[in-house]
């Protein structure tokens, strides 16, 4: 009778072997994504509450009802979750590893021969696909949830008015334009741009003051403006000459949509809308470090997050094992925080002293990853 051949401990053992860190990977994401999930939640929760009680009060004003004011809550979400996103992650992060430590898990884990490492990337490729949902929805969700709320809000003037602002400035070339105050007005599916009290002031190339016309209302239509009441002072070499037009056609490249830009809050724009503003800004002269800022943080974003959430990982293999629920959100505060204001203190520096914004964005998150490399090796020695 032929005895067939026992295959070594080893060798029998090596295929399963093969699975265990796709294993231990989705282990450790259902903790990391249901934490985070827990932190998100509450945290936007709260947000969305102390809004909506806020807004309770502007109910009544115009046609604002409190359906209107719900539907604000409900637009303004993408946004809320896109800006409280990486505090929820740090907190996540920590509020899953360290119950796998409380529970002598990442012990087991460890032992099994999962390095801190590669336990932290597999905390890290959860971390990753949340942060690119954020990013897709702060380009596409968050600008367009605001800006519907924006519109809802504005009922609470007019039913016929979209948007309102004051203090208009801007320039095209030579042209400089200044508006008391304006409107972004529909009625049916005709939308339109309309300023009041506005001032004109054209230069030529040698800096020499060419004409100042004075317009009681200017309407952006399709390609072109239509002034009102138009009052129009012209400097020649000799001569002043003073003319005045109930209409006049002006045809100029500043559109409706640079206008939006220039009272529209940044943060409420998309990227290709900021890079926009940011080129005609430093085109015409103007300053766009608002605009800078609030660009180049959206493309240091998905950084800004796995940094933060890696500079707080190490505590979960050690410090946090022995604390509460209390505890590991403490620290994730602290860290978000911390970040935060770093950041902060780096953006206004740049702002104030004029050097690359992202300069300052950079600097935090590499800060910080050194100081998490430096304790992971610590504590991995």
């Amino acid at each position: 009778m032929a005895v067939c051949p026992r295959r070594p401990a080893a060798a029998a053992e090596a295929p399963a072997m093969k699975h265990w860190p796709r294993l231990h990977d989705r282990y450790i994401a259902r903790a990391i994504v249901t934490s985070v999930l827990l932190a998100w939640g509450v945290l936007m929760g709260l947000e969305v509450v102390l809004s909506f009680a806020d807004d309770l009060s502007n109910i009544g004003k115009g046609s604002y009802t409190i359906n209107h004011a719900i539907a604000v809550a409900g637009l303004n979400l993408p946004s809320r979750a896109y800006d409280l996103f990486p505090t929820a992650a740090v907190i996540g992060a920590l509020l899953g590893l360290g119950e796998l430590a409380a529970t002598s898990e990442l012990t087991a884990l460890r032992a099994l021969g999962l390095s801190r490492r590669r336990i932290g990337l597999s905390v890290l490729l959860v971390l990753v696909g949340f942060t690119a949902l954020m990013v897709v929805n702060g380009e596409t969700l968050s600008p367009w949830g605001s800006d519907r709320a924006q519109a809802i809000r504005s009922i609470r003037h007019s039913d016929m008015v979209v948007s309102r602002y004051d203090g208009l400035w801007a320039r095209e070339g030579g042209m400089f334009l200044s508006a008391r105050g304006g409107e972004q007005k529909q009625r049916g599916d005709d939308r339109w741009l309309e300023l009041h009290g506005v001032r004109m002031f054209e230069f030529a190339d040698d800096g020499r003051l060419r004409s100042i016309a004075n317009a009681r209302i200017a309407e952006h239509h399709g390609d072109h403006w239509t002034l009102h009441d138009v009052e129009r002072i012209r400097f020649d070499a000799k001569a002043v000459q003073r003319s005045q037009a109930t209409t006049e056609r002006w045809d100029s490249r500043l559109s409706e949509s640079v206008l939006a830009a220039s009272v529209t809050k940044p943060g409420n724009m998309g990227s290709a809308q900021l890079r926009t503003s940011i080129d005609y800004r430093q085109r015409n002269g103007l300053d766009a470090a608002n605009y800078e800022r609030v660009y180049w943080g959206r493309w240091f974003y998905p950084l800004n997050v796995l940094t933060l959430c890696l500079a707080a990982a190490p505590f979960a293999f050690g410090s946090l094992r022995s604390g509460g629920y209390g505890k590991r959100v403490f620290i994730g505060i602290v860290f978000a925080l911390g970040f935060w204001l770093l950041q902060q203190v780096a953006t206004k520096l740049a702002g104030i002293y004029h050097f690359d914004f992202r300069i300052a964005y950079a600097v935090p998150p590499l800060l910080m990853l050194a100081v998490s490399w430096m304790v992971f090796r610590r504590r991995s020695g």
